[in-house]
């Protein structure tokens, strides 16, 4: 079985779009209520939620995130900045796990993996930090050798092999789609040959998911957008069902 992590973090950019400035614990006008529909997507078999607090606060705030750590039933995969200032919130929250992931002011989303080969003092520093805590991190890379190898030699149990090229490639006609999933099937295999966790997100759809889910290893899938936006037409528990579905037929 491979698991489904529900990305939150769109609900919360859809709330901040009218509530930014308005306090959102126990206010019964700010919608979406983000804790309300992580819960919603547990019940419909969402293996875990995934929330990615971001240093300018763009969606998720850091009460969403002790919220969710205290009232959420499976798990919470708390996506951060390789910084002092995630560190500590991490340490303080205590997720099930966090998610090293790159960061800039400019991006909609997060794109592209997480240069380890460039900073590995600095993400050496965070994986031992965790670990003390009894925290698993994962670190988000592209399916590249040296980003695998360097993961294993830090100490990281988990990598989160980012799918965005692949996905951004699924319906190119130059062979592109191919070329993507051959990486991402050799750094697959890489990452379980050297003993990581291999776990993978970006662009996952209810299209290319058919394809994904055949990469060799994979123990958990980090979806956000599409599942969001397919919520809008049949609600969050139906979307979270049919994608389950379709990980696992």
């Amino acid at each position: 079985m491979i698991l489904l992590g529900l990305n939150i973090d769109h609900c919360a950019t859809l709330r901040q779009a009218r509530y930014r400035d308005v306090t959102h614990r126990g206010n019964p006008i700010v919608e979406p209520d983000v804790l309300a529909l992580a819960l919603v997507a547990e019940a419909a078999g969402a293996d875990g939620i995934t929330a990615h607090l971001r240093e300018d606060r763009r969606h998720m705030q850091d009460a969403d995130i002790v919220e969710l750590r205290a009232r959420i039933a499976t798990r919470i995969n708390l996506e951060m900045a390789c910084t002092p200032e995630m560190v500590a919130l991490a340490l303080r929250v205590r997720p099930d796990s966090v998610c090293l992931v790159p960061e800039s002011r400019e991006e909609v989303t997060t794109e592209g993996g997480l240069d380890v080969a460039g900073q590995r003092d600095r993400v050496r520093e965070v994986v031992a930090a965790m670990s003390a805590a009894g925290v698993a991190t994962s670190l988000f890379i592209d399916p590249e050798p040296v980003q695998i190898d360097l993961a294993a030699e830090l100490g990281a149990p988990w990598v989160e092999l980012h799918t965005g090229a692949y996905a951004n490639a699924y319906y190119a006609n130059d062979g592109r789609r191919a070329t993507e999933f051959a990486r991402l099937r050799e750094g697959a295999l890489r990452a379980h040959a050297l003993g990581l966790r291999v776990n993978a997100g970006h662009g996952i759809n209810y299209t290319n998911i058919a394809e994904v889910r055949t990469l060799p290893h994979l123990h958990e899938l980090n979806i956000g957008h599409s599942i969001i936006s397919r919520a809008l037409a049949t609600g969050l528990a139906e979307a979270v069902r049919e994608m389950r579905a379709l990980m696992n037929p």
